[in-house]
């Protein structure tokens, strides 16, 4: 579920509280906890709401000036229903926490190791992990574009899978490009010298 910076920097003061999608299938459901660009962001509750139902209210909550520029937004897609979903800020995103780690334990290690370990398992296209990581490292704040000609995988594929690593606390988004945090180094250079 993606959301504008100005709305999620709303729903981190407080003063945004709501969302509204048009959805053929509702995306989050109640008690999902979503990482955004600011922290982690709660799903309240979700409803089906009939067009005529949004008040002006409603839009306010939502971070729009009124229920027009609210309902113009949600015209752009003609298929769906409309849900309207209450949201709350929960705190810091806790992998920024962890990415920072400057130290890793053998245990830590053997966890993270297992984890990735699975990535590749579970992956059609092979192992992975330690690749895309290297590539990183070698080719910081890179475009994914140009990422995905280096290691032989496709943008999209490339993109969702680096998520999952940045899951992990192993890597860091910038507006253009990525690179290994301060945990993926050290996770990098650990497996590395194992390799060898």
């Amino acid at each position: 579920m993606l959301f504008k910076l100005v709305h999620l920097k709303g729903i981190r003061s407080g003063t945004i509280t709501l969302v509204f999608r048009r959805w053929k299938k509702a995306a989050v459901k109640k008690g999902s906890l979503l990482n955004t660009a600011v922290g982690l962001v709660k799903v309240e509750s979700i409803v089906i709401v009939k067009e005529n139902k949004i008040t002006k209210t409603d839009a306010m909550m939502a971070g729009f000036d009124d229920r027009e520029e609210l309902l113009k937004l949600l015209q752009r897609k003609e298929e769906g229903e409309i849900y309207k979903i209450k949201v709350s800020f929960q705190g810091a995103d806790p992998r920024i926490q962890l990415r920072q780690k400057n130290s890793l334990t053998n245990e830590e290690y053997h966890l993270l190791n297992e984890k990735l370990s699975r990535l590749d398992q579970y992956s059609k296209k092979g192992s992975w992990t330690l690749d895309v990581m290297t590539s990183i490292k070698n080719n910081p704040k890179l475009r994914a574009m140009d990422l995905a000609a280096i290691t032989g995988f496709e943008k999209v594929w490339l993109k969702l899978n680096i998520r999952k690593l940045k899951n992990l606390g192993l890597t860091i988004s910038h507006e253009i490009g990525y690179e290994l945090s301060p945990l993926g180094k050290l996770y990098l250079k650990k497996a590395t010298k194992k390799k060898t």
